[in-house]
């Protein structure tokens, strides 16, 4: 069994390499700038680009030696003149037939371009302009800086002019910032003839081509490090450390007692299938399953809590606090478990096996118990074990109304703040750790029924 163990769990890495990536391109890709939707749309620039410093979010997705930096938007002039709009010297033209819209820059002037915030030290960066520049006109990217700043703020190969070209030309002009680049002012310098911009934008440099997003991700995981809140600037991995205590004390308990309900019951309808009971029982598991699980956990804490004074409103205090929840969890659970338990035992009752049984002259509890429960083992198991990652993550509405501060609290807090890795960190861990329960769900198998057998 244990050379089956290792060899399924190197079959997995595979499988855990895709969730990681799954849930990286969900978190990275897909869901937008996470700075913006953590920290909100309207913060300033170094805000964002200081969040996309700390948890990577500023590399290159998958690989590359460039990425963008919210020093200085990227803009194609296709909708307005950006930084320039009220600046009497630039003008914008409307996109014609066969060229994009653009800006013109008057000949004999000096045209700052605005930064949101100074440059990272020590770091590469490059321009990139796509521009068209009259023979006889001359045009440099350069910076000005007063004449008390340090000699070496900048690299002196980024004073690159720009060659004069009737067609439209993309040109890419590198720069590195050195110790102090504060007092540094991007500005084009256009002399002669008007120079004309279709689009301009800023790029810093990686430390190397395979320093991106997914990298620093996998690093953190390696390292076993899941972040940092951007709410409560803790440790997740504490958080979730903290948070899985809480969330088990609710979860298992309503776990343990609703599978054991569910199966009882489901032997009685078996045992006494086509009867007065077990249409009852299914009466009331459709009726459980028709009223909404949000409806039972207000219903119960106004009647038995605030009302009744059965039980405590809110808090995490003793055991006492977690009867109701528990109580809610199953009750509002039990009506899908009953059905699916009582068609597979039924299922069961009508196979060869058991009129075999019954033709012996075996009772039907023995019949029922020794034999019909036994071997719907199989699918009870399946569904079981799958159903056991879950509870790691805790529940999310009885946690969030009853003041239980588990995974499920945290999960409904971070999903209200948009703290993204808070949430991450909760799917990843839940994905791998369902993975596991499927290796856990075959060695059940082979346990439950010596007809399999693990190869």
């Amino acid at each position: 069994m244990l050379r089956y163990i290792l060899r399924r769990l190197w079959q997995m890495i595979p499988t855990v390499l895709g969730v990681i990536i799954i849930t990286f391109v969900l978190f990275n890709l897909v869901g937008g700038s996470p700075a913006a939707m953590t920290l909100g749309r309207h913060v300033s620039a170094r805000a964002l680009e200081e969040f996309d410093e700390v948890r990577g979010f500023n590399k290159p997705l998958l690989f590359g030696w460039w990425s963008g930096t919210r020093a200085f938007d990227k803009l194609d002039f296709t909708d307005h003149a950006g930084p320039w709009r009220d600046v009497d010297e630039v003008t914008r033209h409307e996109t014609q037939a066969g060229e994009p819209a653009y800006l013109r820059l008057a000949a004999d002037v000096t045209h700052p371009l605005p930064l949101h915030f100074p440059l990272w030290p020590d770091t590469g960066y490059r321009w990139t302009v796509r521009y068209r520049l009259p023979p006889g006109g001359r045009a440099w990217l350069k910076y000005e800086r007063p004449a008390d700043a340090a000699a070496d703020s900048l690299d002196r190969r980024f004073s690159t002019p720009l060659p004069a070209t009737t067609d439209w030309q993309r040109l890419h002009l590198p720069f590195s910032t050195r110790s102090d680049p504060d007092q540094l002012a991007p500005v084009l310098v256009v002399e002669g003839a008007p120079l004309e911009i279709a689009d301009i934008r800023l790029q810093r440099r990686s430390r190397h081509f395979f320093d991106s997003q997914f990298t620093h991700y996998l690093a953190q995981l390696i390292r076993l490090d899941l972040g940092r809140s951007s709410q409560t600037d803790q440790p997740i991995g504490q958080m979730l450390r903290e948070g899985i205590g809480p969330s088990l004390t609710l979860t298992v308990p309503i776990f343990v007692v609703g599978l054991v309900v569910a199966l009882s019951l489901s032997l009685l309808c078996a045992f006494f299938r086509d009867t007065w009971l077990d249409r009852t029982f299914v009466v009331i598991s459709v009726a459980l399953m028709s009223v909404n699980y949000l409806v039972w956990i207000i219903v119960g804490q106004y009647l038995l809590a605030f009302r009744w004074g059965w039980f405590p409103v809110w808090g995490y205090e003793n055991a006492g606090h977690l009867i109701l929840p528990v109580i809610i969890g199953v009750v509002s659970g039990l009506g899908t478990d009953l059905r699916f338990y009582r068609t597979v035992m039924l299922d069961e009752m009508y196979k060869d096996y058991v009129r075999t049984a019954f033709a012996k002259g075996l009772s039907r509890r023995t019949v029922l118990f020794r034999h019909v429960l036994k071997n719907a083992l199989i699918t009870v198991t399946t569904n079981v074990v799958i159903a056991i990652p879950f509870l790691y993550t805790g529940s999310l509405l009885l946690e969030s109304f009853f003041g239980i501060p588990g995974l499920g609290y945290m999960g409904i807090n971070a999903i209200n703040s948009s703290d993204v890795d808070v949430i991450r960190a909760i799917v990843l861990i839940g994905s791998i750790l369902y993975v596991l329960a499927n290796l856990l769900t075959d060695i059940c198998y082979a346990w439950i029924d010596p007809r399999v057998k693990l190869k």
